[in-house]
């Protein structure tokens, strides 16, 4: 399954349209509204496109969020939409016991530029444009564990745009991509090598991941839904014997609003990893290869 639904018009160009809303995971309503946009518009930019237009979704419990709150929640929103040049022109809102809020986001996409699921062939390597961890920050900070340094390094990651890696991979010429997220890692590397009938060798070293996040994990500061990703993958991932628990746990961490993970041909691999270095992503590290096998399985080494 695609990251966002593609649109083929019989005029003009394809249009990309996805939706996504989380729950809070930080306690500034400027930040939960900021990242929670960013999230939304990340599954625009790992198909390639551009986002245009969005709409708001919020579901709320009247009773323990003041519309003050739900102002400033909106106004991140808001704020990191147009940062990305897309207007929020409306929305919905709903009473709900527990407080969520995204955006459904509406882009275009030059059609020789589309990036799928679909496109990765044996030989491509693999590269990652942000830091792993964020589901371990999340859980960090509900028990109050996560300092001021580590927080301010997750928000940011979070809240980071994904425009600049899409610029890159537009430029180096990749046709295959997908954001990781809610299923972390492994997950969406299993979704993307099943797509495209392939196989990869991911190296866990070469992962790049926040400053905590082996420490907190390492502390049991892991959340759930990270445990049920790597039960769900254990399946179709063949971990070395060096890779211990915690280490597999952190590659199924639940990520939220985390970066792009690009198949890139090898000749075009240098090109790509010097656009990424060009427009600033928070990483940019080789982390495997696609290879010829199963569709879907991973060899962790």
């Amino acid at each position: 399954m695609e990251d966002a639904a593609l649109l083929r018009p019989e005029t003009g160009s394809p249009l990309v349209m996805t939706v996504d809303f989380i729950t809070p995971i930080v306690d500034e309503p400027e930040d939960f509204g900021a990242i929670a946009a960013a999230n939304a518009l990340s599954d625009v930019y790992a198909m390639g496109g551009t986002p245009q237009v969005a709409l708001a979704v919020c579901g709320f419990p009247e009773e323990h969020v003041s519309h003050e709150v739900l102002a400033r929640i909106f106004r991140g929103g808001r704020d990191k939409a147009a940062e990305a040049g897309c207007a929020v022109a409306g929305g919905h809102t709903i009473l709900d016991p527990e407080l969520k809020y995204g955006l459904c986001v509406l882009g275009s996409v030059d059609s020789d530029h589309v990036m799928t699921q679909t496109r990765a062939r044996p030989g491509d390597r693999l590269v990652l444009t942000k830091p792993i961890g964020a589901g371990i920050a999340a859980q960090a900070i509900k028990k109050e564990r996560l300092g001021e340094a580590g927080l301010r390094q997750v928000v940011a990651s979070m809240s980071a745009l994904n425009a600049g890696a899409r610029d890159a991979a537009v430029a180096a010429g990749v046709r295959a991509a997908t954001d990781v997220t809610g299923f972390g890692l492994l997950g969406h590397l299993h979704n993307l090598l099943a797509a495209s009938g392939c196989a990869a060798r991911l190296e866990a070293g070469a992962v790049p991941l926040f400053d905590f996040a082996r420490e907190l994990a390492g502390e049991g500061l892991v959340p759930g839904g990270s445990r049920r990703n790597l039960a769900y993958v254990e399946t179709a991932a063949r971990f070395g014997d060096a890779i211990p628990e915690i280490d597999r746990l952190i590659l199924a961490d639940a990520q939220t609003s985390g970066g792009l993970l690009l198949a890139v041909s090898p000749d075009r691999e240098a090109r790509l990893l010097a656009e990424l270095e060009a427009r600033g992503t928070l990483a940019r590290a080789v982390i495997g290869e696609v290879l010829e096998g199963p569709p879907g399985t991973i060899d962790v080494v």
